[in-house]
């Protein structure tokens, strides 16, 4: 193996090295994945656990938009009505 190959190169080297290593991340992953799955289909239980999954991926969907959705208050809005509730109190 040259020193290129083993990250010793330049910015192409390392592309490349990124790359491999992402797609060796990515085999891994889906091997691991489908043995999962094929775990989870012998189960008796396979419905209740489907069920169960799905229910828990709405909920964080729901928590994903509420994150994301929703718009905080614009800064100076939000300082714009304290003042103005400051100045009907009687302060300054």
């Amino acid at each position: 193996m040259t020193q290129d190959a083993r990250g010793g190169g330049g910015p192409e080297a390392q592309v490349v090295l990124l790359l491999a290593g992402l797609a060796d991340l990515a085999v891994s992953t889906v091997g691991s994945a489908l043995g999962t799955m094929r775990g989870l289909l012998r189960r008796s239980d396979a419905a209740e656990l489907a069920a169960g999954a799905e229910h828990d991926l709405l909920a964080r969907g729901r928590l994903v938009l509420d994150r994301y959705a929703t718009a905080p208050p614009a800064h100076l809005e939000v300082l714009a009505r304290e003042s103005l509730a400051r100045k009907a109190a009687g302060g300054e």
